[in-house]
């Protein structure tokens, strides 16, 4: 499967490209049963199906939140596996997170004086070289596969400098679902 990694970049072509995706997307969440299963507050699935407030609300953190949703979801899937949903990947997450920043300064262009909390402090972070170990340090699972140059160590004195009270973010604007039931649910319409 090929890897999809949007950019919200303004560009005609690009954003007609994403509001086609995105108004494809709420199609087909629409016709689904509403039937998600949720456990340990992840939603199962192999599919991603965006929020449909995501191509309806031009609020610039929400925008950039779902770029990081599309772009991790899109990840996920190209890694694989039984259930895309529970994956959790490095490479997914500083690539997801690389993304939200990279929205989020677009955003900022587009809207000045917009602000976020979570947003500014990990512009913060990034700006401190500190992107992969803030992404292992608060994110990593034992699994996960790390290069080797990333110190988590440097990180934490940081911290506690720079980050006393931190609590990190994540905001999925979407949900995880099983193709076949859409599928189903689209062939009982």
């Amino acid at each position: 499967m090929a890897s999809v990694q949007p950019s919200l970049r303004k560009c005609g072509y690009a954003q007609g490209m994403l509001r086609s995706f995105v108004f494809t997307s709420i199609l087909i969440v629409s016709a689904c049963t509403g039937d998600i299963y949720v456990r340990d507050g992840v939603t199962d699935g192999d599919t991603f199906y965006l929020a449909p407030q995501a191509s309806m609300n031009d609020d610039p953190i929400l925008q950039s939140w779902v770029s990081y949703s599309l772009t991790r979801s899109a990840c996920q899937l190209d890694m694989g596996g039984t259930n895309p949903a529970r994956a959790s990947y490095y490479h997914c997450e500083l690539t997801a997170r690389k993304h939200l920043l990279a929205t989020w300064s677009e955003q900022q262009l587009e809207y000045p004086g917009v602000r976020d909390q979570y947003l500014d402090t990990l512009v913060r972070v990034r700006e401190a070289g500190l992107l992969d170990e803030y992404v292992v340090y608060y994110f990593g699972t034992n699994d996960w596969q790390v290069p080797a140059e990333v110190n988590t160590s440097d990180f934490r004195r940081w911290k506690k400098s720079e980050l006393n009270g931190h609590r990190p973010v994540t905001r999925i604007t979407g949900s995880w679902n099983y193709a076949d039931k859409v599928s189903a649910a689209l062939e009982q319409e």
